[in-house]
């Protein structure tokens, strides 16, 4: 059964997805600027990049399907994919970092 997502940590969920994808995206951004400036042939590069863009596109880290039933998944999947910490979940219910830090092997 689903946990019920507690009305201040949706708010608070809402509020910080932007800014957490926007840096998300920006460290996606140096590392493609990496790919192409790294010795090689030019075509590689351009398939690497292509692979890898249209891989990173689907993360929860660039585009999020916002319901309240997938909250706790795109947390999950935002820490995972390393585009937040632990430490980013401050301010949430001590339910759900402890939640999150059980996933993720912490405690």
């Amino acid at each position: 059964m689903e946990a019920k997502v507690n009305e201040a940590d949706w708010k608070l969920f809402r509020s910080r997805l932007p800014g957490w994808q926007e840096a998300y995206m920006d460290r996606l951004d140096r590392e493609y600027i990496a790919l192409l400036t790294s010795p090689g042939l030019a075509s590689d590069k351009f398939w690497a990049l292509e692979k890898r863009v249209n891989k990173d596109k689907r993360r929860v880290g660039v585009v999020a399907e916002m319901s309240r039933s997938k909250m706790y998944m795109n947390i999950l999947s935002l820490l995972t994919d390393g585009a937040i910490t632990l430490k980013d979940l401050e301010g949430f219910s001590d339910d759900l970092r402890d939640r999150m830090a059980f996933l993720m092997g912490v405690r």
